[in-house]
């Protein structure tokens, strides 16, 4: 594949559970020669229990998230490194706040919200967000193909919970945002990669567009 520069130093891409965010953030990192920092969501022991019972343990959950995805960004993300090789991530720090929106009761929420504020400026925000996009029927197939059996209980209502409390963070944040219908792209597939490289090597980056 041709060569191409990196559009900004720090990229994020995010999108619900089954979106595609880590085989996009490793291509974009092989190309771009990144450093790429993914989420070790395998390590969370958690995570298995939350999806047998998930009103017993969010919140542990939840917490856990948040003090792991605080302490491997704040470690990959330092000011500095920034400036001296380009950063693709395949989460951003608020995912561990929009997911704690989708599975905490309101009180729970509320406390949580509160340490997220704590320590959420203290960790740099993406140039560029990377949001993909597909419907649940989508996800749930992706879900199963990768087989992972904790994951195999999760529920459409559960998709569609966290898919609307995405919509709404995005419609106002203040990220710049570009959205991927992940169902009409291919991260694999060469011709595919290099329309995106195109387009963000042409386009400039602004608050919100859309990858056609």
């Amino acid at each position: 594949m041709t060569a191409f520069s990196p559009p900004c130093r720090y990229i994020a891409i995010e999108g619900n559970i089954g979106a595609g965010k880590t085989t996009l953030a490793t291509r974009l990192a092989e190309i771009f020669n990144a450093r790429l920092v993914l989420e070790g969501f395998a390590e969370n022991t958690f995570l298995p229990l939350f999806y047998k019972d998930q009103e017993r343990y969010a919140f542990p959950l939840e917490l856990s998230f948040l003090a792991d995805r605080y302490k491997q960004l704040s470690e990959e993300l330092m000011p500095a490194d920034l400036f001296r090789q380009t950063v693709v991530s395949d989460y951003i720090f608020i995912k561990s706040k929009l997911f704690a929106r989708t599975t905490l009761g309101s009180d729970e929420y509320l406390l949580f919200q509160k340490l997220f504020d704590i320590i959420n400026p203290q960790l740099p925000q993406p140039d560029l967000l990377i949001y993909l996009s597909a419907p649940v029927p989508v996800l749930q197939e992706r879900i199963h193909k990768r087989g992972r059996s904790y994951e195999q209980q999760i529920e459409d209502a559960y998709l569609l919970r966290v898919q609307h409390t995405y919509e709404s963070w995005l419609r106002t944040t203040d990220c710049k945002v570009l959205y991927i219908d992940s169902t009409r792209f291919n991260p694999l597939e060469e011709k595919e990669m290099a329309r995106l490289l195109h387009f963000l090597e042409s386009t400039p980056l602004v608050q919100q567009q859309f990858f056609e």
